[in-house]
């Protein structure tokens, strides 16, 4: 890494950190069901990355015509955290132990931006990932008002760790995040761990595409050779 200043790497969740993306859109599926509503598992993963309320807002304004009230918010976001948590615990995503020690032991620090309110997982960022995220250098639902594919979360991540966009880079899974990472003026890797057409990240601002964080963490050292050619 001659000429780039590249000091942090700014890592969604779910699907980039953890395999939890199946369990979330089963969650989202049946909770919704269970009310009379439809989300298929698919479009759970389309609004990946927004805030639980603004999922929840997004089904009911095209099946009732209607924004939700607060109490329905928090009422179906709490069943659908207690469904999500009665699952099988997600595993960490192969390759992602592997490249956070690539990362930290080049000296970059490693970030997470994440649009989820997960208590579970967040809770076990440290147990599966021990010594790699500093709380306070975390950004989650729980700071944001906006939510991505607003920039906001990650313009809040690097004023969280003074940096400049051209300090960091992105790598995100969902196409709500490639393109909040997209508009906040970052360099954005996506890796296509869910059942979306590749194209679909592409289309949405990613910079680099990869099937797999496995793919990724093997071809490290090769992107940041990109990032210092740019």
């Amino acid at each position: 890494m001659s000429q780039k200043k590249i000091k942090a790497v700014l890592f969604d969740m779910d699907g980039v950190l953890f395999n939890s993306m199946p369990y979330h859109s089963e969650a989202w599926h049946n909770v919704m069901k269970s009310h009379g509503l439809t989300l298929s598992r698919e479009e759970a993963y389309m609004h990946e990355g927004r805030t639980g309320a603004a999922t929840i807002n997004i089904v009911f304004q095209r099946e009732l015509g209607r924004e939700a009230t607060q109490e329905e918010i928090e009422s179906i976001y709490q069943e659908k955290s207690v469904l999500f948590n009665s699952y099988t615990e997600a595993e960490r995503m192969p390759g992602a132990w592997e490249l956070l020690q690539k990362i930290k032991n080049e000296g970059l620090v490693p970030m997470v931006v994440t649009g989820s309110g997960q208590l579970s997982l967040l809770e076990r960022l440290e147990h599966n990932f021990p010594g790699m995220f500093h709380k306070e250098l975390m950004v989650t639902a729980f700071d944001v008002k906006y939510g991505k594919p607003n920039p906001e979360p990650y313009l809040m991540a690097l004023k969280k760790g003074r940096l400049k966009a051209d300090e960091a880079v992105v790598i995100e899974n969902a196409p709500l995040g490639v393109e909040a990472g997209h508009k906040a003026g970052i360099f954005t890797i996506a890796v296509n761990t869910g059942p979306l057409d590749g194209q679909v990240l592409l289309d949405s601002g990613a910079d680099l595409l990869f099937p797999s964080m496995q793919a990724l963490c093997n071809e490290w050292d090769n992107c940041l050779i990109h990032l210092d050619s740019i």
